[in-house]
C-alpha cells in the first residue's frame, strides 16, 4: 500500500511521523478512540498524534463518530468522501463489546427541516449487538 500517495491525495505532506500514525490507523477493523492510538503508538507524544488526527479530519482521512460516550470516536474515509452531508453514514454501536462499526453501505435518510433552518451535521447511531457477540 502506498502510504504517502494517501496522504498526498488529501494534500497532507507525509512526514515520518504522519506516515507512521497512518500506517496504524489503518490497522484498525472498526472506529478507534484517540486513546486506543495513543496506546498503539507509546513512543509518539500525545499532542502529535492529537495534531494529526485533527490535520487528518481536516484534510477528510478520517471522519469522527459521537457515539454517546463522551469519547470521540474515528474512522477512515473512503477515497471519494468530502465529509458533506451526502457522505455521511449511520454506525453500528456493539453494547457488548463496545466497537463501532461504519454502515456505509446504508445512507442517512434526507432530512427535511423547516424554513429557516441550516443543517450543519448528522450523528446517527444504531445500537445492539454485533455479529460477532451474537455468537
Amino acid at each position: 500500500m502506498d502510504f504517502e500517495a494517501i496522504l498526498k491525495q488529501r494534500d497532507i505532506k507525509p512526514t515520518a511521523i504522519r506516515l507512521l500514525i497512518l500506517k496504524e490507523i489503518l490497522q484498525f477493523k472498526q472506529a478507534f478512540s484517540l486513546l486506543m492510538l495513543e496506546n498503539k503508538l507509546q513512543t509518539v507524544d500525545k499532542s502529535t498524534i492529537f495534531r494529526t488526527l485533527t490535520l487528518f479530519h481536516n484534510n477528510h482521512l478520517v471522519h469522527t463518530i459521537d457515539d454517546g460516550s463522551g469519547s470521540v470516536k474515528y474512522s477512515m474515509c473512503s477515497n471519494h468522501c468530502c465529509s458533506e452531508i451526502e457522505d455521511l453514514h449511520p454506525h453500528f454501536y456493539c453494547q457488548r463489546c463496545g466497537n463501532i462499526f461504519c454502515q456505509t453501505l446504508t445512507k442517512i435518510p434526507k432530512i427535511l427541516l423547516p424554513e429557516g433552518y441550516l443543517l450543519s451535521s448528522i450523528n446517527f447511531v444504531i445500537k445492539g449487538v454485533c455479529k460477532d457477540c451474537n455468537k
